[in-house]
């Protein structure tokens, strides 16, 4: 009998749907394996995992094939007997665990509840495996009783594994797990599931879109694609030859610091619905390289070597090539001119209130003393962990929260000294991007109508009668056509709908744009399509950008410069090529070393940015492997490089001598 997991032709369907969004999917994991299951948002990844659980909506039902488990089917169980397997010898970790955790139960009543129903442990034996549980996965024994909302979100992803390996599994199905993770926290997770799969022998299917995680986690990869597995092999194999189009095309879109200057590729299209018909291979709508019998009969699959497998009628896969434009270094540096934002020595701090009357007993400093320019026709991109101060520092330098000391000035104009309808009328020189475009658009409201509201509001002496004109040139220079302002936001894509939120804050013409991860939520290839965008807008309109994302690639390739936060502090600001190439704070170089696609060290960034602003000495001296008695006593001053870069550190590593 074999072990592990086996998926076999594997077959789901939706009521209403015209194609099977999973249609005859075939993988396996063995023990002490990690298979990667690869892919854009839409391939079936998740349903496949789901349904290899028995956890399919309502709506959703299996038709076809089989999943075995050790050998046995997990079909031909009945409902009570797959519910002893799933969370016991098969568990699954999901994106979010906030959503996983009961909010009402503290961590150790959860993990005790999946031991007492999975191992018939109770009482201190039950105790006693929650406490060894919790030190396996990096948690503190008394954090059992604490409450998920109590724990930060590394944190309950790791209460979230103790709780799914407190069933003992044979294999653990992972969906996406670090998406919502800083790189730090995402480096330590990952390190820790790499762990247990070789200490325990455990099999571990892995789906993600993140061609990084993947390249640090698989020893097997399969590239889903339209309800198909498209391609399989072994991590060396597809990472050093991937053979169908899109799994070239996956990695033809990733942003780099190589590719500044120029336009990514991009994939065409967008993953079909599964309402859509297609009579012949599901991706030749998209692929540069289609022939005539590409769209007229679907591809078998073949063996292109021992464990390297693909679905594709090409028989060689270099006629395969997605369009990489000539690369421009000058393209922005020439658009760059005077300052459109100056922060200076910007303070926003909170109050700590105690006792039974809630008095102020001391403040902590959200923003600590940052200075930053941004410069026209420049983007500055802002980075450090969740937590240190990014989108506080957004939010205050838009006025939208009040500062406690400091000075914000737009275009020389001193911000803090406006208040009322002068404010109002400078609002609009100053724009926002948010992460997730599905919350920050009324669904209620039409694309028209989300665009006239701004423009009401802060464009008043646009005509009536020209609205219109302006609303349709803004949709069309991001990339949608007219007919879109009729439409709701629930009937674009993620990445359309992003492509909204980008108008929204055009349609203003503002000097500068926030973008608050914006892309974070995006599949790589709708990524592309977002970065190209908006490298084409400040082309164009000269627009400066402040950047906040915890995507290091996303920064290498569209960033000027760099401004490293931690705890409310800029630690490193330099020209974005020599702060990426020879960091010199520690954070810095631990942020770096920290991002996917560098390997594994579940020691990265031990411990994180929460507990409020340090009292004496370097903020980061409790993590720092260099720290030293001066660097835990004496706040670091302001240090200017060679190279012009500012570094906040008694210790500026290897970078080059202080001046």
């Amino acid at each position: 009998m074999s072990r592990g997991l086996d998926i076999l032709d594997l077959r789901v369907e939706i009521e209403d749907g015209s194609r099977p969004p999973v249609d005859g999917v075939s993988l396996d994991v063995a023990p002490g394996e990690c298979m990667v299951l690869l892919g854009e948002s839409g391939c079936g990844k998740s349903l496949t995992a789901l349904a290899a659980m028995r956890l399919l909506p309502e709506n959703v039902r299996i038709t076809g094939g089989d999943v075995r488990l050790d050998g046995a089917s997990l079909f031909d169980l009945p409902e009570r007997a797959m519910r002893a397997a799933r969370g016991g010898r098969l568990a699954m970790i999901f994106q979010e665990p906030m959503t996983s955790l009961n909010p009402v139960l503290t961590i150790g009543l959860q993990v005790q509840e999946t031991l007492a129903t999975h191992r018939n442990l109770g009482g201190e034996s039950a105790r006693g495996e929650a406490e060894r549980l919790m030190l396996a996965v990096g948690l503190q024994p008394a954090q059992l009783t604490a409450y998920p909302f109590q724990l930060s979100g590394g944190q309950r992803q790791r209460a979230l594994i103790a709780m799914m390996l407190a069933g003992d599994p044979s294999v653990l199905i992972a969906d996406e797990p670090t998406t919502a993770l800083d790189v730090t926290v995402q480096a330590q997770i990952l390190g820790l599931l790499k762990h247990l799969q070789l200490e325990k022998n455990m099999g571990l299917l892995l789906v993600t879109h993140d061609l990084d995680v993947a390249r640090d986690m698989a020893d097997r990869v399969a590239v889903m694609y339209a309800g198909e597995i498209v391609e399989t092999g072994t991590r060396e194999q597809l990472f050093a030859a991937p053979f169908h189009p899109y799994t070239l095309g996956l990695f033809s879109v990733l942003p780099s610091i190589g590719q500044r200057g120029g336009r990514l590729a991009q994939i065409p299209g967008t993953v079909p619905r599964s309402d859509e018909r297609i009579s012949g291979c599901r991706f030749a709508e998209r692929c540069p390289s289609a022939i005539p019998i590409c769209r007229k009969a679907a591809p078998t699959w073949r063996e292109i070597e021992a464990g390297h497998g693909v679905r594709c009628h090409l028989s060689n896969s270099a006629a395969t090539r997605y369009p990489m434009p000539a690369r421009d270094d000058s393209r922005r540096a020439e658009g760059v001119s005077g300052p459109v934002l100056e922060l200076r020595n910007l303070v926003v701090s909170y109050p700590i209130r105690s006792g039974v009357l809630q008095r102020v007993t001391g403040h902590v400093r959200a923003v600590d003393g940052v200075d930053l320019t941004i410069r026209a026709g420049e983007t500055v991109a802002l980075v450090g962990e969740s937590g240190c101060g990014k989108t506080t520092l957004a939010r205050a330098a838009l006025r939208l929260i009040p500062i406690s000391a400091g000075q914000i000035l737009l275009d020389g104009e001193d911000l803090t000294a406006l208040a009322g309808e002068a404010l109002r009328r400078r609002r609009s020189d100053i724009q926002i991007v948010f992460q997730d475009p599905f919350s920050s658009l009324n669904p209620r409201m039409q694309v028209g109508e989300i665009l006239r509201e701004g423009v009401a509001a802060l464009r008043p002496e646009l005509a009536a009668g020209s609205v219109l004109a302006v609303l349709e040139r803004v949709l069309e220079q991001v990339g949608l056509s007219p007919d879109s302002i009729g439409r709701y936001p629930h009937e674009f894509s993620g990445g359309q709908r992003q492509r909204i939120a980008i108008a929204r804050a055009l349609v203003l013409e503002p000097r500068l744009l926030v973008c608050d991860e914006p892309t974070s939520a995006l599949d790589v290839s709708v990524q592309a399509q977002i970065l190209n965008l908006l490298a084409d807008l400040q082309a164009e309109r000269g627009l400066a950008y402040l950047f906040i994302t915890h995507n290091l690639s996303v920064v290498g390739y569209l960033a000027d410069r760099i401004a490293v936060m931690y705890r409310g502090r800029i630690v490193e600001e330099g020209e974005a090529a020599s702060l990426m190439h020879a960091p010199i704070h520690p954070y810095t170089r631990m942020l770096l070393a920290s991002a996917p696609g560098r390997g594994l060290d579940s020691g990265h960034g031990k411990g994180g940015v929460s507990g409020g602003q340090a009292g004496q000495g370097c903020a980061y001296a409790d993590r720092c492997p260099e720290a030293d008695a001066r660097c835990r006593a004496e706040v670091p001053e302001p240090r200017y490089m060679p190279d012009g870069r500012m570094v906040r550190c008694h210790l500026p590593g290897r970078g080059g001598e202080v001046r």
